[in-house]
C-alpha cells in the first residue's frame, strides 16, 4: 500500500454508508483493511438547520464547510461528499479527485396515496426540502400543496407514514445505498423530472498539493461518471446554480456518446426551459462534456432573458 488516508464525511447515516464505500474500494485497490482508512464523522451546518429551506441560510456549501475546513487544516487527507451537494467552484486550495461510483440518477416517488404524481388527488400535500422538487412538482401538477420537509431519510419516511404529508420525493440512490429502495412506489423518469445535477455520484475532495492522495483517488474514477458529471457541473455553473435557482440536470455516456438533458424553472412552476443534446465523444471527452453543458446553460439563459434570475428574487 502507498499510504493511509483519513477520510471525511458527514454523519448521517447515508453519508457514511457512502464513506464506507469509498474506505472499502481503496482498500481493495491499495491492500490493507478498513482502519488504513478510518472515517472521521463530522456534523455539517447544513445538518444542524432543520427548521428552514437551506436556501434560507445561504445554499449550497453548507454540507461541505466543515470538511472543507477539516482538508485545509490538514486533519483529515480526503472528503467523501454526494456530488449533487457540491458547489461547482471549490475553496481555494482543494479539487474534486474522482468520482468513484454513481447508483440510479433518478428520483424516488414515495407515496401511500398514489403510485405516481400524476395520481394524486388535487389538493394533495408533497413534502420537500428541494426548490427544484418544488418547481417541477407544480409545473406538472399546479392543483397540490408543496410544503417544507427537512430531515434524514428515515425523519421524511416517518413524516410520511404519520399522515403529515401524502406523498415526498427522495434520490433512489440514496435508498438504495440504505438498502431502502422498498419504501419507493416508483421512480420518476428523468424526461418528466431531470433529477439535480450529480445525484447519485459520489464525489472525493482533497488538497490539490497532496500529490500522493489525489494519484490514490484518482485510481478509483469510473471514467463514464466523471464524464456525465462534468456535463451536469458545468450546465449548472454556466446558470450560476445554486440552492436558490431550480435546475435539473442529467446525463449519461454510453458507447462513446454523451445524451444530456437539462431544464431551468421558476420556484413556483410556472415557466420552464428545457434543453436536450446527444454528442459523440472526441479524443478530449472531459472538454466535450463541459462545453455541451456550459453552451446548453447558456442556450437556457438567453432564451429566459431577464425572466431568469438566478438569485432566486421575489417574484420570480
Amino acid at each position: 500500500m502507498t499510504a493511509a488516508i483519513r477520510l471525511g464525511s458527514r454523519t448521517s447515516p447515508l453519508a457514511m454508508a457512502q464513506s464506507r464505500l469509498v474506505q472499502a474500494m481503496l482498500a481493495t485497490a491499495f491492500g490493507g483493511g478498513a482502519e488504513e482508512f478510518p472515517i472521521e464523522g463530522m456534523t455539517t451546518t447544513g445538518d444542524q438547520i432543520q427548521d428552514r429551506r437551506l436556501i434560507d441560510a445561504g445554499g449550497k456549501g453548507l454540507f461541505t464547510k466543515e470538511l472543507d475546513e477539516a482538508l485545509i487544516e490538514r486533519r483529515i487527507d480526503a472528503a467523501v461528499h454526494s456530488m449533487k451537494d457540491l458547489p461547482t467552484k471549490l475553496p481555494p486550495g482543494l479539487t474534486l479527485a474522482c468520482v468513484p461510483s454513481r447508483e440510479d440518477v433518478r428520483d424516488a416517488f414515495i407515496s401511500a396515496e398514489a403510485a405516481q404524481l400524476m395520481q394524486l388527488k388535487p389538493g394533495a400535500t408533497v413534502g420537500t426540502a428541494s426548490l427544484r422538487r418544488q418547481a417541477q412538482t407544480l409545473y406538472l401538477r399546479p392543483d397540490l400543496n408543496v410544503v417544507t420537509l427537512r430531515g434524514s431519510v428515515q425523519t421524511r419516511l416517518n413524516r410520511l407514514k404519520s399522515g403529515d404529508i401524502d406523498a415526498t420525493f427522495l434520490a433512489m440512490a440514496g435508498l438504495t445505498r440504505l438498502g431502502l429502495t422498498d419504501s419507493a412506489r416508483s421512480p420518476v423518469p428523468t424526461d418528466l423530472m431531470p433529477s439535480a445535477a450529480g445525484q447519485g455520484a459520489l464525489a472525493v475532495t482533497c488538497r490539490e498539493d497532496d500529490t500522493v492522495v489525489r494519484e490514490m483517488l484518482s485510481r478509483l474514477t469510473v471514467r463514464k461518471y466523471e464524464i456525465a458529471t462534468l456535463a451536469e457541473r458545468a450546465f449548472l455553473d454556466a446558470l450560476d446554480g445554486s440552492c436558490r435557482t431550480p435546475i435539473g440536470a442529467v446525463a449519461s455516456v454510453e458507447d462513446s456518446n454523451l445524451s444530456f438533458i437539462g431544464e431551468v424553472l421558476t420556484p413556483n412552476g410556472a415557466k420552464r426551459w428545457r434543453k436536450s443534446a446527444r454528442i459523440a465523444l472526441g479524443v478530449d471527452p472531459r472538454n466535450d462534456a463541459d462545453s455541451l453543458g456550459r453552451r446548453l446553460g447558456a442556450e437556457i439563459r438567453a432564451e429566459a432573458g431577464a425572466e431568469f434570475q438566478p438569485d432566486g428574487a421575489i417574484g420570480w
